[in-house]
């Protein structure tokens, strides 16, 4: 081998051992490098990861909350754990939901306080939208048109009244109707109809029933009380003419003067009696209740009618029972309540007996007067208590009543905090029975009692 190819096997030599060097320091860099890498590498990963989960985390709840926002449930609200814009924006939805909580809370209010105001109204409000739907409709309107379905319902479940469905046609049409009464069943209902602006109609009835009905009382009460004053005037009147222009007999002025003189204490008993109901009425008189004995009372009530009763030959009997004995009582109201009804049974009473009774009737007495006269119809017993109603008119003004005496009994017992009921039957006679209730116990006069 010459010099040439020694040199180049040396060179080759040289090449291949800078090889092997050069490789060795690579493997040993590339393994010093290699696992910071990879540590990194996870750390960055790591990181990712918990970035991405501290924003779409919050994202997600975000997404619930509104979500069970909108389904009306206002109880939710975003947690503020997030950071950043996520923050702002959780903060944002969380005042969203209180805002809207409040507003909608006062709204509820507001409908509460609508409501108990509809509902305390004696007026009946009906609530109609355009597809004629009753979407609202209070306890007095229910009453009224005896309605019970649960609202909203079609109008056509309501009364089958004309003018009633006429009323909510033109109301939904714009038209405003002015008041119209109307028959629901025994009632009288005066019936409104307003249009709102917003589409549909409301509605109004008031109940005029009992007004209807104190027209009709008061104008009897005039009619009676004209014809009531007319007649003895008109004989008093003419008598007194006769006495004023003509000479009559001694005899003849004799009877006109007491005809007179009976007319005018007649016309003196109806005015007393409407004196004592216009002080029941207003309320000016109280009772002063005491300790009554009702056997005396009962024989003061039956010395008044004593010549009637012999003259008819009427027996006069008394039935107190003994735990029934005493009553705590106006005195004179109850004087005026048994010779009340004393004097009515002996006037339409022509055989057989009157009795005053008294009785023990749960937490109270019963005081009543008991004959055996022609009895009252059926269709006049609820009557008899009304001011000059009088089942024979001619009958009753002829034997000297007023027609005023069963009213004013009604109204003493009840201002005592009682009641009257009537019971008859025709041909055996009536039984008019008042409840006086016990009166309340008095701890000062227990104490004082114990003293």
């Amino acid at each position: 081998m010459n010099l040439t190819e020694r040199l180049q096997l040396q060179s080759l030599l040289v090449v291949a051992a800078l090889v092997v060097i050069v490789r060795v320091r690579l493997d040993v860099a590339w393994s010093a490098l290699a696992m910071p890498a990879i540590l990194g590498a996870l750390i960055g990963l790591a990181l990712a990861w918990v970035i991405a989960r501290s924003v779409t985390g919050p994202m997600r709840e975000l997404t619930a909350v509104t979500r069970d926002l909108a389904r009306g449930d206002l109880s939710t609200r975003p947690s503020l754990s997030a950071v950043g814009e996520v923050r702002d924006l959780s903060t944002a939805v969380h005042r969203l939901a209180e805002q809207l909580g409040t507003r909608i809370g006062a709204l509820q209010a507001e409908d509460a306080l609508l409501t108990a105001l509809i509902e305390s109204l004696n007026e009946g409000v009906i609530a109609v939208d355009a597809p004629r739907q009753v979407v609202r409709i209070n306890r007095a309107g229910r009453e009224l048109l005896k309605v019970t379905e649960v609202v909203p319902f079609s109008t056509d479940r309501l009364p089958r009244v004309r003018e009633l469905h006429h009323a909510i046609g033109a109301a939904l049409s714009g038209i405003i109707t002015e008041p119209a009464e109307l028959a629901l069943g025994d009632r009288t209902v005066s019936l409104t109809a307003r249009p709102l602006l917003g589409g549909g109609a409301v509605l109004a009835l008031f109940d005029l029933t009992r007004i209807r009905k104190l027209e009709t009382v008061r104008r009897d009460f005039v009619a009676n009380v004209s014809h009531e004053l007319r007649t003895p005037l008109t004989v008093i009147g003419g008598f007194a003419e006769t006495l004023a222009h003509d000479d009559p007999p001694p005899d003849t002025r004799r009877h006109f003067a007491a005809t007179i003189r009976t007319h005018t204490e007649r016309m003196q008993r109806i005015v007393d009696d409407l004196l004592d109901l216009s002080r029941l009425d207003t309320g000016r008189w109280l009772p002063e209740a005491t300790d009554l004995d009702i056997a005396a009372l009962a024989r003061d009530a039956f010395s008044t009618v004593d010549a009637q009763a012999v003259e008819k030959g009427l027996e006069l009997r008394t039935e107190v029972e003994a735990e029934a004995g005493t009553l705590v009582a106006d005195r004179t109201a109850m004087r005026q309540i048994l010779s009340n009804l004393v004097e009515n049974a002996v006037r339409h009473t022509t055989l057989g007996s009157v009795t005053i009774f008294a009785k023990r009737n749960g937490k109270g007495v019963s005081v009543g007067v008991c004959d055996t006269g022609p009895g009252i119809a059926p269709q006049h017993l609820p009557r008899i208590f009304e001011r000059f109603y009088r089942v024979d008119m001619g009958r009753g003004r002829d034997s000297g009543g007023t027609g005023l005496g069963l009213a004013i009994v009604k109204h003493l017992v009840e201002t005592h905090g009682g009641g009257v009921t009537a019971e008859s039957q025709l041909g055996k006679g009536t039984t008019i029975s008042a409840f006086f209730p016990d009166p309340e116990p008095d701890p000062n006069r227990s104490l004082f009692a114990e003293s």
